[in-house]
């Protein structure tokens, strides 16, 4: 694969990040005088990451030369020991590559073994689906059911609707959109999961007891809030639209896909390096073994019943058990039902290395994340866009959107961006307007910004697995939502500049 168009592009990489480390070293010192950031060259990692990530559609190489950009930058040259095992030896990480891939990948190979997802595919094709369309709706409804969080929800859904929506011969890029956008958008609309919890720990602190008293109050105004988080619902409408074949405008890519899947039956384009590995694409059921409704809805049941059951009663959201126990559940019945036990554990270890390079991708934009706040990324785009609001009040809320936006874009994290804007930006707008809507119109603003860039960044977590779930290539996934995304993120700083000008006019 050519990585940037022109014979030469390694010497232009090089003296890129010669150019840098030059510049770097001389003036660490002055940049770490400042207020937690490296002025300009705290975006160069994040920024670089991108540029080459869609130049290249080489995900793996763009993260990597953003880690290695952000070790010349901070002088920390030895990248493996400085950001690569600080960031790949934390409990995220861990959870993520336990949970949502070897876990994922596990349950995804045993049904590709037991046939469990694909005879449930066959029974709503039979009986509910009966059409790309309402295909692509199904997906959009359990999307809307497995809210419990964005990652959560991009796994439960891609898993159990692809099968379905290949029947169909709905493109994975359409698949991918409805299952990303279905995820942190309705996770912030209908907040019966975590997140109100964790934005409250991040609100609820002394420096804003003034107008945000205790947990109470913090978890009250997000409730407040969601009525005007605009990019939420814009997201999920357009998403409603776009299952029932009834949004206007597309984009060329999205359409392409889309004409390419109706007309040739192509899943993915000429080009494309999905994410699913062939050991969780093709079936692969044992020669005697009849696959059952069972295979596919007892796992899934004792998934969601571990993880929502203990969060209602108790407020404890069990994850790591309720995935790993789908898996052990999948397997025991399987071999419960006349599967040999050496049949069962080869569907898991296929499964587990289909899911190889998505698990490559997230240590890596794990790591380009620590190495985001290493650099103080967010302090930075917060600081130099601030300055002048206390004179144009009306288009802060707007602008907290924007710059959420391009914050969780640059780092692939809205919780990361949340834990960065919320303490900075919140007292800012009650200095400039006490007013309680004023709030409520800026809270709305960061959600709905930094739920943008988790759904649209090629380095975010849920677009990585909501790829990877759907089998889609990441890339093109990425390509064909944006217009979408960008579109739905428009009109809602139209509504927040439109709504503060009218509360401060």
């Amino acid at each position: 694969m050519q990585l940037i168009n022109g014979k030469y592009s390694w010497i232009w990489l090089l003296v890129f990040c010669a150019a840098t480390f030059w510049y770097a070293a001389g003036q660490n010192e002055m940049q770490i005088a400042k207020q937690g950031h490296y002025g300009v060259l705290s975006l160069v990692p994040a920024l670089a990451t991108l540029v080459i990530c869609f130049a290249t559609r080489n995900v793996i190489f763009a993260l990597f030369m953003g880690v290695v950009l952000g070790g010349l930058v901070t002088g920390q040259h030895n990248i493996v020991q400085h950001f690569l095992i600080p960031s790949i030896g934390t409990t995220r990480f861990a959870e993520i590559l336990l949970v949502y891939l070897w876990a994922l990948g596990g349950l995804l190979g045993i049904w590709n073994r037991n046939g469990g997802a694909y005879h449930f595919a066959q029974h709503v094709s039979q009986n509910y689906v009966r059409s790309r369309r309402s295909a692509m709706f199904f997906a959009w409804l359990m999307g809307m059911i497995f809210h419990q969080g964005g990652t959560i929800s991009t796994v439960l859904t891609g898993t159990t609707v692809r099968p379905v929506a290949d029947r169909e011969k709905v493109a994975h890029e359409e698949l991918a959109y409805v299952v990303d956008s279905t995820a942190s958008p309705v996770a912030t609309i209908i907040p019966f999961n975590v997140w109100p919890v964790y934005v409250a720990g991040l609100i609820a602190i002394p420096s804003m007891s003034h107008f945000i008293a205790n947990t109470d109050a913090a978890v009250t105004l997000f409730f407040k809030a969601i009525p005007f988080n605009f990019y939420g619902w814009i997201a999920v409408t357009f998403t409603l639209l776009f299952a029932l074949d009834k949004l206007p405008f597309v984009g060329n890519k999205m359409n392409a896909a889309r004409t390419r899947a109706i007309e040739t039956g192509e899943l993915d384009g000429p080009e494309a390096e999905p994410m699913l590995s062939k050991e969780l694409v093709s079936r692969n059921v044992p020669e005697g073994y009849k696959p059952s409704m069972l295979d596919f809805f007892v796992p899934i049941s004792v998934l969601l019943g571990v993880c929502i059951v203990p969060y209602i009663l108790y407020g404890t959201l069990m994850i790591f058990e309720a995935f790993g126990l789908a898996v052990v559940s999948a397997m025991l019945l399987s071999i419960i039902r006349g599967m040999e036990v050496s049949e069962a554990f080869d569907g898991l270890i296929e499964g587990i290395k289909g899911v190889t390079v998505g698990a490559i991708i997230l240590a890596l934009a794990v790591t380009l994340a620590k190495v985001s706040e290493t650099l103080g990324a967010s302090a930075y785009v917060i600081e130099y866009t601030t300055e002048f609001l206390t004179t144009m009040p009306f288009i802060l809320p707007g602008l907290l959107m924007v710059i959420c936006m391009v914050v969780s874009f640059s780092v692939g994290s809205s919780w990361g961006t949340y834990a960065v804007v919320f303490p900075i930006a919140l007292p800012l707008v009650y200095a400039i307007s006490p007013d309680a809507m004023y709030m409520v119109l800026a809270f709305g603003a960061i959600m709905g910004g930094a739920v943008f860039g988790d759904q649209c960044s090629p380095i975010s977590d849920t677009t990585i697995l909501s790829s990877l779930a759907c089998g889609s290539d990441l890339m093109d996934h990425v390509y064909t939502q944006l217009p979408l995304a960008l579109t739905a993120a428009g009109l809602s700083i139209a509504l927040y500049t439109a709504g503060a000008l009218f509360l401060t006019g």
